[in-house]
């Protein structure tokens, strides 16, 4: 009985819980694998994750970040269509007062559309290859720096 003592003292020190990420896919790209893992890996770091699934409109995702009340948004793009997509979901949830939704966007993106999207407004850009723990750590430091945001302005 001594032995189990010390696993329910850690089980009643729940950490604090994680924001809330939603994970989507843009347009009539087919392929979430990476999405999936990705989604996956922030749910095993403590994040509440919600995927939306496939082929989604800019206005459905935007539609999702409020409803879920999230204040990270990754963007899985490997169709190319990247630049509009990001300025369509920007644009929209600027004019839905969310302009302060961390956005993440990851997949085939050219090295020349990177510092386009961080001009947009994009906080962090994943190419292939992109280290998972790497990716989970940014979402941490963005949340952390969206928590710290949201405390100040209360």
């Amino acid at each position: 009985m001594n032995a189990l003592q010390p696993w329910t003292h850690h089980a009643d020190a729940t950490p604090a819980p994680r924001a809330r990420v939603v994970i989507a896919k843009p347009g009539l790209d087919g392929h979430d694998r990476g999405a999936k893992v990705i989604a996956r890996a922030l749910r095993d770091a403590g994040y509440e994750v919600i995927y939306t699934g496939l082929h989604q409109t800019p206005e459905q995702i935007v539609a999702t970040v409020l409803a879920e009340d999230a204040p990270l948004l990754g963007l899985s793009v490997l169709s190319g269509a990247h630049l509009t997509i990001v300025e369509k979901v920007i644009e929209l949830l600027t004019h839905q007062d969310a302009g302060d939704t961390r956005i993440m966007v990851g997949g085939i993106i050219p090295d020349a559309d990177i510092e386009k999207l961080r001009a947009m407004g994009v906080h962090a850009v994943f190419t292939p290859g992109a280290d998972i723990s790497g990716i989970v750590e940014t979402v941490h430091q963005l949340s952390v720096t969206s928590t710290e945001k949201l405390e100040a302005t209360c």
